[in-house]
């Protein structure tokens, strides 16, 4: 049976009880000797938290409004209106928003089928997919706003917000049938989330990645058990048409593995990996921040990074190179998941989910420029074959390790890379250690972005699939998938430690965390 976090529920703001104005004025026309309503001079007035900045109290407005009183030439009316602006003036600074009404809405996906999955959750089915939270800046705790109606969205596994609309997208992963794009309303206030538009096809199955190109006319998509890279068309208004390209790496080979009878791919043994490593397996698609024509894709079956040219025009990905993802270790395969690229540097974080690695590669965009010239001035009908001679834009400079280094690296396995909105920190979770490694960026390497442990940090539950940060990077929402659980961290972006606030929350087989911060 689920549950729900046991938040506590504030009145709207417009349902509070405010005093009457002519019960106060006959007050105050009956007393001779008022008495100051401000605290004593021995007391510092109160400072009242209100929407994360400080106020005084504003009991000073009924300094004026005494004043006005002994003034004969003020009649009652006016002195009732004065009266009424200043009470609901002292009301607001008495009263802080509730947590529910003001923050980023988070919304967590929850895993509703694991027969159908290519790897084996531990933890409970749930009945309803997605929950929308409200995060209160001021203490990181989470209230619950909303939560999808029973069997609305199936096994819903990676979301994306929309850069300039209230719209959210989410994808569903089943090995088993077509996944699809599912496109979301939100509801910024009351966090409710309604279809936006009927769902789209995503032209593979066990979707499990989406990408917004920055143009917002463009998603591309990324099918894990069939390894397909899919384009799809966007309208302005943030609905979704059908899919305009595919790439198959696989070139209509036919898979080794079977959906119907397959190792559980959250294994990490030898036959895991040999069966998991039998077909290629695209993982992600990430764009190159600067001019977003060059796509990246790690695939998780072959221990590669492919390469692609993107044009935004056609939505067609165009094979361009690959490279290696990192450094074997172990014996153990390499298993790229996941991509990220910084904001301020020409470098990017992989992380090796078989390995438990992070590969640090520099970017070279000069090589990107290159290959965009040659795209422009050769003929459509060539340039498949002539791109494929492409050098590499990411050149690997350093591989780290994710765990303490007496923890088997065959029972863990990797989940998500991301970077810190400072830029200063990179962190990967660690699913079997059940931690969250941290690394910081070194502003002034060289190469640019070398990283160093700062700290490996328990996330309170187990598995941790995916965390996100808030905007201000000061709150790390974790998802622990197998025990059924959300934690809330505290972030400490000068030393990079992570602290546990207290604020745990039950949530069926959490799978990921998005953050909307309102557009």
């Amino acid at each position: 049976m689920e549950t729900s976090a046991d938040n506590q529920i504030y009145p709207p703001m417009d349902k509070r009880p405010i005093p009457t104005s002519t019960s106060f004025l006959a007050e105050l026309r009956s007393s001779q000797n008022l008495p100051d309503p401000r605290p004593s001079s021995a007391e510092p007035k109160a400072k009242i938290s209100i929407r994360g900045d400080s106020y005084l109290g504003g009991m000073d407005q009924m300094d004026k409004l005494v004043t006005n009183l002994r003034d004969p030439n003020i009649g009652d009316e006016e002195l009732e209106k004065q009266l009424q602006m200043r009470l609901m003036l002292a009301a607001a600074l008495s009263w802080p928003p509730p947590p529910h009404t003001f923050g980023p809405v988070v919304v967590i996906s929850s895993y509703t089928q694991f027969s159908n999955l290519a790897h084996g959750p531990r933890g409970t089915e749930a009945t309803r997919s997605m929950r929308s939270y409200r995060l209160n800046i001021s203490d990181g705790s989470l209230t619950l706003l909303s939560v999808t109606g029973e069997g609305a969205i199936h096994n819903p596994a990676f979301s994306r917000c929309h850069p300039k609309l209230n719209v959210i997208y989410a994808c569903t992963e089943s090995v088993k049938q077509e996944g699809q794009v599912v496109t979301l309303a939100l509801d910024g206030k009351s966090g409710a989330l309604r279809e936006h538009c009927p769902p789209v096809g995503a032209g593979g199955t066990s979707t499990c990645f989406l990408t917004i190109h920055h143009a917002c006319r463009r998603m591309l998509l990324v099918n894990y058990w069939d390894s397909t890279i899919c384009t799809v068309r966007m309208e302005p208004d943030g609905r979704l048409g059908g899919v305009m390209a595919t790439y198959d790496p696989k070139q209509g080979r036919k898979m080794k593995a079977c959906a119907e009878n397959h190792v559980n791919h959250s294994r990490n043994d030898a036959a895991a990996q040999a069966e998991r490593q039998g077909d290629p397996h695209s993982h992600a698609i990430v764009l190159e921040p600067s001019r977003g024509n060059m796509a990246f894709v790690p695939d998780l079956g072959m221990d590669v990074i492919r390469q692609f040219h993107f044009d935004e025009e056609t939505g067609v990905v165009t094979p361009c190179g690959e490279m290696v993802s990192g450094v074997k270790v172990e014996g153990l395969s390499l298993g790229p998941r996941y991509m990220c690229f910084h904001q301020g540097r020409h470098v990017c974080y992989v992380v090796n989910e078989l390995s438990s690695q992070v590969a640090v590669f520099q970017y070279h965009p000069e090589v990107a420029s290159e290959i965009d010239s040659m795209f422009a001035r050769t003929a459509p009908q060539l340039r498949a074959e002539l791109l494929r001679s492409c050098k590499p834009t990411l050149s690997l400079v350093q591989t780290v390790s994710t765990l303490p280094s007496a923890f088997p690296r065959e029972l863990n396995t990797c989940g998500r890379v991301a970077i810190h909105p400072s830029g200063d920190f990179v962190l990967t979770s660690n699913r079997g250690h059940d931690s969250v490694a941290v690394h910081r960026i070194h502003r002034d390497s060289t190469p640019a972005g070398l990283v160093t442990l700062a700290g490996i940090f328990h996330t309170r539950g187990e598995t941790p699939r995916h965390f996100q940060f808030d905007k201000s990077g000061q709150w790390l929402i974790v998802a622990n998938q197998d025990s059924d659980d959300c934690a809330v961290f505290q972030f400490n972006c000068s030393t990079g430690q992570v602290v546990f606030t207290g604020n745990s929350f039950k949530c069926p087989s959490p799978n990921f965390v998005c953050v909307w911060n309102g557009a």
